[in-house]
């Protein structure tokens, strides 16, 4: 609780990696209900502007080195839950 928290993600893809790759990290609170974006990658991260991680994500990851990795600053206990990291590189899935 309150120091910051990396949330770590690798991956490793059989095509080269190009602008099309994106990275999607998604939440589910333990309580349940639905899962929601935090964060968004193409070619640029794209930092969530809404919700309970709004100006709390930052990311730290190089996909060139296959890492996907994001961190959460100021963590809480309500900040508890699944998080899940999606990486698609096309062709490769």
């Amino acid at each position: 609780i309150g120091e910051q928290v990396l949330l770590k993600c690798y991956f490793k893809s059989s095509s080269p990696i190009t602008e099309s790759l994106t990275v999607d990290w998604t939440y589910r609170p333990l309580t349940g209900g639905q899962m929601e974006t935090i964060f968004h990658y193409q070619s640029v991260p794209y930092i969530t502007t809404v919700g309970k991680f709004k100006d709390r994500i930052s990311w730290v990851g190089d996909v060139a080195k296959g890492d996907a990795s994001i961190a959460i600053q100021s963590p809480v206990l309500s900040d508890n839950g699944t998080f899940i990291c999606s990486v698609k590189n096309p062709p490769d899935v």
